[in-house]
C-alpha cells in the first residue's frame, strides 16, 4: 500500500500541477496522500518532515533565487540584456540569425541573467532577424532554448544557474565542479543543437519555406495565471514580475553591458579558487553557525557574492538609466519569492516520499540499476526532474534522498564528489522539458508558435542534445575520473 500512495501522491502532482494548480497547495496534498497509504501519522509529516525540508531548502538556496532574480531584472531594466542582444544580431547579421540567437542566450544567461528576462528581450529580436534571414518562425523557440537552457544551465563550469548551485551543499562541490568534463559535455550540446538546427533551415529553404511558412492551425496558449504557475517551478523567475518596473528607453555600450556579466563570471572563480580557500572558516563549527564544514557552504557564498558584485557593478555603471529604480528593484526580489517556495514545496514532498517504509525499495530499485553510481544517480535526477517538470525540484528530491547514499559509495569507491555534481546537473536539464514545461510554454508564447509547430524541434536540442552530453560525461568519467 505505501508504493502505491507514493505513486498516487505523485500522479495527483504531474496531474494537477500541468493544469496549472499552485504548487504551495498541491505538494503537501500530494505528500498527505503518500503518508495516509503508508499509515503514518499525516500532521507530523506536514509540519514536521514536509516543512523541514522546505524550509531547509528555503535557508540554502533563497539568497540565490533573490540575487539572481534582482539581477536579471536590473539588467533587463538597465538596458543591457538589449544592448548584448543587439549587439550579437547587427555583429553576426542575418545570414547566421540562428547562431546569432543562440550566443546572444548564451553570453546573457552564462553571466547570470535569469532565463524569462532573456527569452521576453530575446524573442522579439530574433523575429525580426529569423524574418530578415527567411529562416522559419517555428524554429525559433528551439533556437532560444538552445542558448538559454541547455549548455549555460547544466554544463558550462562556473554558471550561477541555481541548478548548479544545488548540489554543492551535498557534495561540497563549487559552480567549477569538473570542469573539463563540463566544457566537453557544453561543446556536444552547442554542436549538436546547431547541426539539427541549421539541417532543419536547409531543409526548409530547400522545401521554399520562409518565414511564415505553412502554419499550422494555430492553439491557444495557457493563460497568464495557468503559465505563472508552470513557470513557477521550471526557473527561478515569476514571469509575473517582468512587466513591472521600468526599462530604460536607451541601451549602454556593449563593453557596459558585458561588464557586469564578466565581474560575476570572475568573482565566483576567485570567490571558489582562491578567496575562501584562504579564510579562516573554523568559525563554521559553532553550533550557532550551524557546525557545518566550508564545503558545505562555500559553493553557495561564491555563487551569492558573485551576484552581489555584479548587482553593485550594474548599479554603479547605469545608475542613470533607471527611470525607476525602486520599482525595478522591489519587481526582482519579488520575482523571486514563488519559484523558491514553489521548489521548496517539491522538495518537502520528495522529504515527506523518501520518510516513507515503501521507499526503501525504490531506493533500493535505484541503486541497483546496472552501470554503475553514476547511471543510477543519473536516471534518478533525470526521472524526478521530468515528474515533477523541474530540473531544480527534481535534482533536489533525489540529493535529498540518495544523496548520502552516494556519497558513501563515492568515499568506498574513490568516486569524485565534483562528477557526482557534474552528472545531477546534466541529467536535472534533460526530461524536465516536457510539453507543459513552464519555459517550454513561454519559448511557444513569446514568439508565436504552437507545440505542433515546434516541439520537437525543442526536444531534440533542449532533450535529445542534453542525453548525448551526459553519455559522455558519464562514460569519460568512468574511465578516466573527474577533470
Amino acid at each position: 500500500m505505501g508504493l502505491i500512495g507514493i505513486v498516487a501522491g505523485l500522479a495527483l502532482l504531474m496531474a494537477l500541477a500541468f493544469r496549472g494548480w499552485t504548487i504551495l497547495l498541491l505538494a503537501p496534498a500530494a505528500a498527505l496522500v503518500a503518508a495516509a497509504f503508508s499509515g503514518e501519522p499525516l500532521l507530523a509529516h506536514w509540519t514536521q518532515t514536509f516543512m523541514s525540508a522546505a524550509s531547509g531548502f528555503v535557508a540554502q538556496f533563497f539568497p540565490l533565487f533573490l540575487l539572481g532574480a534582482l539581477f536579471g531584472k536590473l539588467m533587463e531594466d538597465s538596458g543591457a540584456v538589449d544592448a548584448i542582444a543587439r549587439f550579437m544580431t547587427r555583429t553576426l547579421g542575418p545570414t547566421r540569425a540562428i547562431l546569432a540567437v543562440v550566443l546572444a542566450g548564451a553570453l546573457v544567461t552564462y553571466g547570470g541573467v535569469s532565463l524569462f528576462v532573456a527569452f521576453f528581450v530575446l524573442a522579439p529580436m530574433g523575429l525580426a532577424l529569423f524574418r530578415s534571414g527567411a529562416v522559419p518562425r517555428r524554429l525559433l523557440p528551439a533556437t532560444i532554448a538552445l542558448g538559454t537552457s541547455t549548455f549555460t544551465m547544466s554544463a558550462l563550469p562556473g554558471t550561477p544557474a541555481i541548478q548548479n548551485a544545488i548540489p554543492m551543499p551535498f557534495f561540497g562541490t563549487t559552480a567549477f565542479a569538473a570542469p573539463g568534463l563540463g566544457t566537453i559535455a557544453a561543446i556536444i550540446m552547442l554542436g549538436f543543437g546547431l547541426f539539427w538546427l541549421e539541417r532543419r533551415r536547409i531543409a526548409a529553404k530547400k522545401a521554399g519555406e520562409g518565414f511564415e511558412g505553412p502554419l499550422a492551425e494555430k492553439k491557444p496558449v495557457a493563460d497568464k495565471t495557468v503559465l505563472r504557475e508552470l513557470a513557477s517551478t521550471a526557473r527561478e523567475f515569476d514571469p509575473a514580475e517582468i512587466e513591472s518596473g521600468a526599462r530604460t528607453p536607451g541601451r549602454p555600450p556593449i563593453a557596459l553591458a558585458l561588464l557586469p556579466l564578466v565581474v560575476v563570471v570572475a568573482v565566483n572563480l576567485a570567490m571558489a579558487q582562491v578567496v575562501l580557500p584562504m579564510i579562516d572558516t573554523a568559525y563554521l563549527q559553532e553550533a550557532r553557525f550551524g557546525g557545518v564544514s566550508l564545503s558545505a557552504v562555500g559553493g553557495v557564498w561564491a555563487v551569492a557574492t558573485a551576484l552581489l558584485a555584479g548587482i553593485v557593478v550594474l548599479l554603479a555603471t547605469s545608475w542613470a538609466r533607471f527611470a525607476k529604480l525602486r520599482e525595478s528593484v522591489d519587481a526582482g526580489a519579488n520575482a523571486s519569492v514563488l519559484p523558491v517556495l514553489s521548489v521548496a514545496s517539491l522538495v518537502g514532498f520528495g522529504a515527506v516520499v523518501a520518510a516513507m517504509p515503501a521507499f526503501e525499495a525504490v531506493r533500493e530499485f535505484v541503486l541497483g540499476i546496472g552501470g554503475g553510481p553514476l547511471v543510477s544517480l543519473a536516471l534518478a535526477t533525470n526521472i524526478l526532474a521530468a515528474l515533477t517538470g523541474s530540473a531544480s525540484g527534481g535534482m533536489t528530491i533525489a540529493l535529498d534522498a540518495l544523496g548520502p547514499t552516494f556519497m558513501q559509495i563515492a568515499a568506498e569507491t574513490g568516486l569524485d564528489p565534483a562528477l557526482m555534481h557534474r552528472v545531477a546537473v546534466i541529467a536535472s536539464g534533460t526530461l524536465d522539458s516536457l510539453p507543459h514545461n513552464g519555459a517550454v510554454v513561454t519559448m511557444l508564447a513569446v514568439c508565436g508558435c504552437t507545440h505542433r509547430e515546434s516541439y520537437l524541434d525543442i526536444v531534440m536540442v533542449a532533450v535529445v542534445g542534453a542525453l548525448i552530453g551526459l553519455v559522455a560525461v558519464i562514460g569519460l568519467g568512468t574511465v578516466f575520473g573527474s577533470f
